[in-house]
């Protein structure tokens, strides 16, 4: 009994189709169809097919060999005319003798024309006599070569030779005309935009006549001459025609052409040649352009799924590949991912923990709230009505500045990124804050508040930095206003100091107080952490201002840190605190 086969076996064999076509889609996908590769592939082939293409049809090849073989022609049928001019003779029978001439003749002079009247002799072409002649100097070429006497009559004709035994067969027109391929349609078109003008030939007769051609016509004349044609075939022939000349008497002409196709052929062997160096370079261009295709591709796809990852999967961080190994654009962008990621994932931490620390900081007044809220029905006593209600309204007073504070600080990036930065005189605004706090401070505390500005610095650009003057100017606020409320009643005093270190600008904001505990100097620039000094009635600060002046501060490019001072002769060694605020100056 044959049993059956398991069941995840049978779930592969059933979905072995699906897979398949899934498997082909993603390859296609990621080797072929991706759209970087596409655009590579189609400029670097067509960069290489117009290269081609202008080797193929910008007809300097076909030129120089058309001259080439118009030079060989012209050279061989100066050769052949002159062994044909040698072998003609002067017909005895066509000297005419006037009878008047002869008596008129001298003792001794002869009836043989001088020099110079040879050329009113005739010497006629023998044909017996020049067949071998041509026949010996025109078969080891494809050549064909034509004899015309001086009325432009063919007396010969290479052609119609034939050795002992040869067959001799002629070519039939063809009953219709052939049709061209694609190949040669764009080679007539390039040719008619390129090449020169070519004289169309019409089926050749055997025994036309020499006047039917412009060479041999011109020839007969005593001037060589050469044409190129193209025979309904469209194959193109070169043909030179020369006079036969003796004695400066033109006895006919000689014309010389190729063979129809012959210049074709080897110009269409160049090309094949070419076309195969092409498909060389073509199949290394596809080869070099997939290797670059995918060195550019697969990396962005992976920075792509990763940024979709993030996208889907923001409860938890998703890694984004680096590949700032690579140095070049792609690694930037991967640097950019990663960076831009991180910033975000902190800033969505960041967001949870002051959607965590506001419902906090608000549940304790709320608390506090509502416990006064319900007790204040069960109050005995007018008295115990009246600190309920001063419960109530401390409360609500914290309250309203818990929200103005979470406010100003929710915005504050949001507001920062929106408005464009301007010049800042730290000079002119920090003496115009510290003489503002100096006029309202006077009812609320007695510490001293001095400014100092650095002498070797003033120039009108030294200390104007980049940023937003109503938000440094928060900033400087609240750090004066902190150090008022650390300073003694006594003797309290607080300086800012204001100077140059190369291209930065520095702001030591000090104070006489206290101090801050080791442990706290970085906490303190948390939100909502309070460090307040004793004696200070509780919830009179929010625990905002010193991060919102470190996010101010950051947001101009700089940084905002505090220090203790150190003093041996003060208790516990520290004789007070200071905050360095470090911006980069305007350039």
């Amino acid at each position: 009994m044959r049993s059956a086969a398991p069941a995840p076996l049978r779930r592969h064999w059933r979905n072995l189709p699906f897979n398949a076509l899934r498997f082909t889609r993603r390859a296609t996908r990621y080797l072929v169809l991706s759209s970087i590769t596409r655009r590579i592939l189609f400029l670097n082939l067509v960069g290489l097919g117009v290269l081609v293409v202008g080797i193929l049809y910008l007809n300097q090849y076909r030129e120089g060999l058309i001259e080439a073989k118009v030079e060989s022609l012209s050279t061989q049928a100066r050769i052949i005319a002159g062994a044909i001019a040698a072998s003609a003779t002067v017909e005895t029978d066509s000297l005419q003798i006037d009878p008047e001439k002869l008596l008129e003749l001298q003792a001794g002079q002869s009836i043989v024309p001088s020099s110079d009247g040879l050329d009113s002799l005739v010497f006629p072409i023998n044909p017996e006599r020049v067949a071998p002649v041509l026949r010996r100097l025109i078969s080891p070429t494809r050549t064909r070569a034509r004899v015309y006497d001086r009325d432009g009559n063919i007396l010969l004709d290479s052609q119609q030779f034939y050795s002992r035994g040869q067959i001799l067969r002629y070519d039939l027109p063809k009953l219709e005309p052939a049709v061209p391929t694609v190949f040669d349609r764009l080679e007539a078109y390039f040719l008619s935009l390129f090449g020169r003008d070519y004289i169309s030939l019409d089926h050749e007769e055997p025994g036309i006549s020499g006047s039917n051609y412009s060479e041999v016509t011109a020839s007969l004349t005593g001037e060589p001459r050469s044409v190129v044609r193209r025979n309904t075939e469209g194959e193109t022939i070169i043909a030179v025609a020369v006079p036969i000349q003796r004695f400066r008497a033109v006895l006919g002409a000689l014309q010389l052409s190729t063979i129809g196709g012959d210049i074709d052929e080897i110009i269409r062997s160049e090309r094949t040649a070419i076309l195969a160096v092409f498909g060389v370079a073509a199949a290394v261009t596809i080869f070099l352009s997939v290797l670059l295709a995918s060195t550019i591709a697969k990396p962005l796809r992976r920075l792509s799924a990763a940024a979709v990852r993030v996208k889907r999967g923001l409860k938890e961080r998703q890694e984004i590949p680096d590949f700032s190994d690579r140095g070049d654009e792609i690694g930037n962008l991967s640097g950019s991912l990663r960076s831009m990621t991180e910033a975000l994932y902190n800033r969505i931490e960041a967001i949870e923990r002051f959607a965590a620390d506001v419902a906090h900081e608000l549940k304790n007044p709320l608390t506090s709230l509502r416990s006064a809220v319900e007790t204040l029905p069960l109050a005995k006593n007018e008295a115990s009505r009246q600190r309920l209600l001063e419960v109530i309204e401390h409360d609500v007073r914290r309250l309203d500045r818990l929200i103005t504070d979470i406010s100003d600080a929710s915005r504050l990036d949001a507001e920062l990124a929106r408005v464009d930065t301007e010049p800042v005189d730290l000079r002119k605004l920090l003496s115009d804050i510290v003489e503002v706090d100096r006029q309202t401070a006077k009812v609320h505390s007695n510490a001293k508040l001095s400014l100092t500005m650095d002498d070797d610095h003033r120039g009108k650009r030294a200390f104007v930095v980049s940023g937003h003057d109503l938000r440094l100017g928060q900033v400087f606020s609240n750090l004066i206003g902190n150090a008022r409320s650390f300073v003694p009643d006594r003797n309290g005093a607080i300086s800012i100091e204001l100077f140059r270190r190369n291209n930065r600008v520095m702001i030591w904001v000090e104070d006489n107080g206290p101090g801050i505990g080791g442990e706290d100097i970085e906490r303190i620039f948390e939100r909502f952490y309070t460090d307040r000094p004793e004696g200070e009635a509780f919830g009179q600060n929010s625990g905002l201002g010193l991060s919102i002046s470190r996010q101010i501060v950051e947001a101009h490019g700089g940084q905002l840190t505090a220090q203790n001072i150190a003093d041996e002769d003060a208790p516990n060694g520290i004789a007070g605190a200071r905050f360095i605020i470090d911006l980069p100056a305007r350039h």
